[in-house]
């Protein structure tokens, strides 16, 4: 049963990530980061929530990135390396069903390190809660344990996932993960200016050639900075659910789009 092998490809895979020792490096740091954030909040009278919500925040989306990029660009290209890939490839197991059994462990893997790192923040944020005066709580544009920080964390969780399937759709064709590395991170840093790309034209002064060239571009670039609701939902501003929705639908069908190009090279090489 194909749900079964992929089930078991993505569970290796999660089993696999949660010892790499990549991934405890990574939480130390976003621990000290969180750290940090609560000492900053402390000078700020009056604006410590809103401090540690935003560095809290921010430090859980870079600590998924690094997760993403250092753990998933290894997928294929650690089994090519270790030769291990013809022994998969000679079971029972189609290659399609290896590379969603491997997306869907990395996926796995990181939404499961993002939620727990969220669940760390709220916890120090119904911490100081707590210990507030009523004057102070009264004083804040949000509430501490404000629900809606589930929804920014279900965003970056849906911007992970699309990442995955970049670092899988480089890692497919590259047998180099220092290359893959690299790929991933400047295809995340387009992904973030992807608006001011489509916009280019716009903004900079250039030949139409070159400002429709940028532009598409832009828009094939996935648009991460769309996933992007901290400042809005720190602030206490409101979130219409029809962005939310189309936001998401967006990660399924380009995550979906990148999947299917994965297997589709995936599927046509050959390994010596």
């Amino acid at each position: 049963m194909s749900a079964r092998r992929i089930g078991l490809v993505a569970w290796h895979v999660f089993k696999e990530s949660v010892r790499d020792r990549v991934l405890y490096g990574i939480g130390a740091f976003a621990l000290l980061l969180v750290a940090g954030a609560i000492a900053v909040g402390q000078i700020t009278a009056g604006q410590d929530v809103k401090i540690v919500k935003d560095l809290g925040l921010a430090t859980i989306e870079l600590a998924g990135m690094l997760m993403t990029i250092f753990v998933g660009v290894g997928l294929v290209s650690r089994e090519i390396e270790r030769k291990s890939i013809f022994a998969l490839l000679a079971k029972p197991l189609p290659r399609w069903e290896f590379i969603v059994g491997k997306y869907c462990g990395l996926v796995l893997t990181v939404a499961v390190n993002v939620w727990v790192m969220a669940l760390a923040l709220w916890l120090v944020l119904a911490w100081m809660a707590w210990t507030s005066p009523e004057n102070v709580r009264m004083s804040w544009e949000a509430p501490a344990v404000d629900p809606r920080l589930a929804l920014v964390v279900l965003m970056i969780t849906a911007e992970m996932a699309v990442l995955v399937a970049v670092a899988l759709f480089l890692s497919t064709f590259s047998s180099s993960a220092l290359v893959s590395v690299g790929l991933t991170v400047g295809i995340l840093i387009a992904g973030l200016l992807s608006s001011d790309l489509r916009h280019f034209g716009d903004i900079v002064v250039v030949p139409q050639p070159v400002a429709g060239l940028v532009s598409t571009i832009g828009w094939i670039l996935p648009a991460f900075s769309a996933f992007d609701l901290k400042g809005q939902v720190v602030h206490g501003f409101p979130v219409a659910p029809g962005f939310v929705l189309h936001t998401l639908l967006y990660a399924v069908l380009y995550a979906a789009a990148l999947l299917g190009a994965s297997i589709a090279i995936f599927e046509r090489r050959e390994f010596k």
